[in-house]
């Protein structure tokens, strides 16, 4: 069995929690602080549309893993909020994903565009930083890896498209 995707999956979310820990936020405007590191958790959950493609519901199991590894190799308090925002927004997402009967491509736009609201605002609630402003920018820097792969989807599903004749 291929376990790439799921592989993918659980780096990325080690990764984007050890670098939630490392990178600093940056300064906007009004007093607000936006986590670079959102840019990554767009792709986040594209990869467990195609973790889960390779290894069904047991996804759920991976995340839970990538919870672990998180926790360990993080900062234990990041890792508990990005825990708890994702067992909420991958759960929408997973719902989604599992029982939309939509194409690939309108599954992973759906699910992302439900997914991440719903991260954003839990994560930061979480971690003490919750502002209306806030989880709009962390939702649309999540977005921008889930439009991409969107379109990368589509592109590729129309280029095997035959042309009427």
């Amino acid at each position: 069995m291929k376990l790439g995707y799921t592989t993918l999956y659980i780096a990325l979310i080690v990764a984007v929690n050890y670098g939630f820990t490392v990178v600093p936020l940056v300064e906007m405007p009004g007093g607000e602080k936006w986590p670079p590191m959102s840019l990554v958790v767009g792709l986040i959950f594209v990869a467990r549309d195609f973790a889960q493609r390779e290894i069904g519901h047991r996804v759920i199991i991976a995340m839970l893993l990538a919870g672990v590894l998180s926790y360990i190799m993080a900062s234990p308090f990041v890792a508990v909020a990005s825990l708890a925002a994702f067992l909420v927004s991958e759960f929408a997402d997973w719902a989604v994903y599992s029982f939309t009967g939509r194409p690939l491509a309108q599954r992973v736009l759906l699910s992302s565009a439900l997914g991440t609201p719903l991260d954003s605002g839990i994560f930061l609630a979480l971690i003490g930083h919750f502002s209306v402003i806030g989880v709009v920018v962390m939702t649309l820097s999540k977005m921008l890896g889930a439009l991409v792969v969107w379109w990368m989807i589509r592109r590729k599903d129309a280029d095997a498209t035959p042309d009427p004749v």
